[in-house]
């Protein structure tokens, strides 16, 4: 793994997301807990929305744009309907955000 620092822990807020941009597209990094964060594709499979800039619950998020319901941890959606976003490992070391980037030059992530 190519860990990739990506920012501060505490420049995502608790139960919010921040929007990192990468030569794969954008990625979102959500945090759910005190030191608990996730990495997805920004984009939603429904509308292509920006999930960066939905409502974080648990270890989901909605999509603003028409409520789809997302895994932080496998990407897949929650409900009835079919499909999976990208996830990305992320980890926290000594307060820094630290992102995989060969995980994310694999595949497109926008």
């Amino acid at each position: 793994m190519n860990w990739i620092d990506i920012g501060a822990l505490d420049d995502v807020p608790l139960r919010g997301a921040r929007l990192v941009k990468t030569h794969a597209g954008c990625v979102a990094i959500f945090r759910t807990g005190e030191a608990e964060v996730y990495a997805t594709s920004n984009t939603c499979l429904h509308r292509g929305g920006p999930l960066s800039e939905g409502i974080v619950h648990d270890r989901k998020v909605t999509c603003p744009l028409h409520n789809y319901v997302y895994s932080l941890e496998t990407g897949e959606v929650v409900g009835p309907d079919a499909g999976r976003i990208a996830t990305y490992p992320i980890r926290v070391e000594d307060g820094r955000l630290l992102l995989d980037g060969d995980a994310v030059g694999k595949r497109s992530a926008a």
